[in-house]
C-alpha cells in the first residue's frame, strides 16, 4: 500500500501551505523515487488533484500536490493573486510552487535529481511557465496557458501535452506550444483530441453541466483521459 501524508509546507512568508505527499508501495529504488509536483486547477485541492497524486504512486512515482491557494490571502482573493502571477509568468505563487519543489526533493525516499512537473488548466500554465525556469526533468501541462514567445520557453524540459479539440479558448495555446517546442527543437509530444473539451482528465464537480457550455465543452472523457495517462507516463518513462 501506498505510503500517504499530508504536510504542512512552511513557505518564506511564514506561513505554512498543505501538501499531500504520495509515495510508491515498497522500498524506493537505489538513489530514491523519481518524483511528481502536480499543480492543481481552478478548484484548488480538491479531491480530484488527490487522486491523480495517488495515481502517480501507484505509477512508480512520488507525487507532492501542493495547495497552491494557501499563502495567497483570504478565499476569492487567493484565486485572483494567484491568476495573477500566473499572468504575469512571475510572483509568489511560483515561490510557492519552489518551496514545494524543495521540499519534494529533500525527502529521503526522493531522487531529487529526478523531478517533473505536471498541472491542469490554471496548473497546466503553471506547470509549463514553471518548468521554464529550468531544473526539472519533465513536464505535462494540460489544456493551459502558453506563452506568445518561444523564447520564453528556451529553458524548458521535454513537454508531453493534452489539449481538447472542443476547448475553443485554449485550442490555440496547443497549436502555439506544438510549435514553439519545434522550433527549439525541444522533445515533445502535444496532442489535441478532437471531440473532447477543457478538463477532460479531471473529474470534477459539475462536469455534465460544463460540457454543454461554450467556449471550453468542459468535462471529464475516460478514454481521452486514458489515453494521455498512457502517454505521460511512457514519455515520463523515457525523460524521467
Amino acid at each position: 500500500m501506498a505510503i500517504e501524508r499530508t504536510d504542512s509546507i512552511r513557505l518564506d512568508s511564514g506561513e505554512d501551505m498543505r501538501g499531500l505527499l504520495v509515495l510508491p508501495a515498497g522500498e524506493p529504488p537505489e538513489g530514491g523515487w523519481p518524483a511528481v509536483l502536480a499543480i492543481h486547477d481552478a478548484f484548488g485541492f480538491s479531491a480530484d488533484i488527490k487522486r491523480i497524486a495517488r495515481r502517480f504512486a501507484a505509477s512508480g512515482y512520488a507525487c507532492l500536490a501542493p495547495a497552491l491557494f494557501d499563502g495567497a490571502g483570504a478565499p476569492v482573493l487567493c484565486v485572483v493573486r494567484t491568476f495573477g502571477d500566473l499572468g504575469k509568468g512571475e510572483g509568489p505563487a511560483f515561490e510557492r510552487l519552489e518551496t514545494a519543489r524543495g521540499f519534494l526533493g529533500s525527502q529521503p525516499e526522493v531522487n531529487g535529481e529526478r523531478i517533473g512537473v505536471t498541472g491542469f488548466c490554471m496548473g497546466g500554465g503553471f506547470a509549463l511557465f514553471f518548468a521554464a525556469r529550468g531544473g526539472l526533468q519533465v513536464c505535462a501541462p494540460y489544456y493551459g496557458n502558453v506563452p506568445e514567445r518561444a523564447e520564453d520557453l528556451r529553458e524548458v524540459c521535454p513537454v508531453v501535452a493534452g489539449y481538447g479539440g472542443r476547448d475553443s479558448a485554449f485550442i490555440g495555446h496547443a497549436r502555439r506550444l506544438a510549435e514553439h517546442l519545434a522550433q527549439l527543437g525541444v522533445p515533445h509530444d502535444v496532442k489535441i483530441y478532437p471531440d473532447v473539451g477543457h478538463s477532460y482528465m479531471n473529474d470534477l464537480p459539475l462536469a455534465g453541466l460544463m460540457r454543454r457550455l461554450p467556449p471550453m465543452h468542459a468535462g471529464y472523457d475516460e478514454e481521452a483521459a486514458e489515453d494521455s495517462w498512457s502517454r505521460m507516463l511512457t514519455f515520463f518513462g523515457e525523460h524521467l
